[in-house]
């Protein structure tokens, strides 16, 4: 049995089966959807991009990680969002006592101004305080539960997130303070 060495001919298939007429059909369809216009294709661009975006702000409400935007996905980052939800955040506090300060400063009390200076230096004191222990504790967690994987950016990710007011946060928060992630 011998196989000829002679080239093929240029009109003869290219080794697959020729396509059934219900495929042929069907490719020769989605040819035609395509937009024939620049106009057309802007239209069905923003149509796509709408519909991925409202797939992702549904996955940001429900915590659904399929379709989280690339910053908000993997096991590292969700690690550190349930890190942050489950304690208490001195910083997550911050908006209700800036207004409480702020209104304090606009009473026209001499000791009471004094007291809202005093109160918005040891405000910001203890958001930085806690956001240090709680980066240097996330950083450890991090480490000791993903020592293998690229943890780059889930500190900065988990102390900005800490920053939010718990019911604002997207993601919305999947544990329970208390709760061990």
């Amino acid at each position: 049995m011998s196989i000829s060495k002679q080239p093929r001919d240029p009109q003869a298939p290219k080794g697959r089966p020729t396509p059934k007429r219900s495929e042929a059909q069907s490719q020769r369809r989605s040819v035609a959807t395509t937009p024939t216009t620049r106009k057309d294709a802007a239209k069905r661009q923003r149509e796509e991009r709408r519909v991925v975006l409202e797939r992702q702000r549904q996955a940001l409400a429900n915590g659904d990680e399929r379709y989280l935007p690339a910053r908000d996905k993997g096991p590292v980052r969700r690690f550190a969002r349930d890190f942050i939800d489950s304690r208490f955040n001195i910083a997550e506090f911050f908006l209700p006592m800036a207004v409480a300060i702020l209104v304090l400063t606009m009473v026209r009390v001499g000791y009471l101004q004094q007291v809202a200076l005093l109160l918005w230096l040891v405000v910001i004191v203890l958001i930085v305080l806690d956001s240090v222990v709680s980066g240097f504790r996330l950083r450890k967690r991090l480490a000791e539960r993903f020592p293998d994987q690229n943890t780059k950016g889930a500190v900065a990710y988990g102390l900005m997130r800490s920053l939010q007011m718990r019911r604002l946060r997207l993601p919305k928060p999947q544990v329970k303070r208390g709760e061990r992630p």
